[in-house]
């Protein structure tokens, strides 16, 4: 997606540790006009499928899994970090490590919120080693719901996780590959699509 693309080269900053910062459009400060073409791109490639529910991680899925579920006019369901008073009923968990944070999480959702009726978009802003996804992938099938496919703002193609997922038999959908980062020089490569 070259308006993705377009953008990060703009104002991403490539960081030690192959660390993209693209909060000034996309996961602290929201570009809502960029996240409007994110959506539409995801709903063309996935018209094919029954979605019937977009499912992200919180928190910087939330904002892209919202514009993508008003393409699909269907609700938006997000995993949670940490219980809360307001989380009452059955829960699905899944422990997922972070990249980004250095940690590892369960994540929650109401069992409430996802049934085998359910054909679920997973929708969420990067993608470096997989362990999220595979966490979401989990509770999904928990429910005996279907993953219809998943689909990633940016992902770190020089890392395994869009493997992993791929190797899974997942239809994943990325609109900006990365193929390679230099915090050195600021370059950055993406994959030809």
């Amino acid at each position: 997606m070259n308006v993705l693309e377009e953008r990060i080269l703009k104002d991403g900053i490539v960081k030690e540790g192959n660390v993209l910062k693209v909060d000034s459009f996309l996961n602290h400060q929201m570009d809502i006009h960029l996240f409007g073409e994110m959506g539409k791109e995801f709903k063309s490639r996935f018209a094919d499928k029954p979605i019937n529910k977009i499912l992200t991680i919180e928190a910087s899925g939330i904002g892209i899994a919202c514009i993508v579920a008003q393409q699909f006019d269907v609700p938006v369901v997000f995993a949670k970090k940490s219980q809360s008073i307001n989380l009452e009923g059955e829960m699905y968990v899944a422990e997922v490590e972070s990249f980004t944070h250095k940690c590892k999480n369960n994540v929650i959702v109401a069992q409430k919120f996802l049934s085998p009726e359910d054909h679920v978009l997973i929708i969420d802003d990067f993608l470096a080693n997989g362990c999220a996804l595979q966490g979401l992938i989990r509770i999904v099938q928990a429910a005996g719901a279907t993953v219809e496919g998943i689909g990633i703002a940016i992902e770190k193609g020089f890392q395994s996780g869009g493997r992993i997922i791929r190797n899974l038999g997942f239809q994943l959908e990325s609109l900006a590959v990365i193929e390679k980062m230099n915090a050195q020089t600021g370059e950055i490569v993406f994959r030809e699509q």
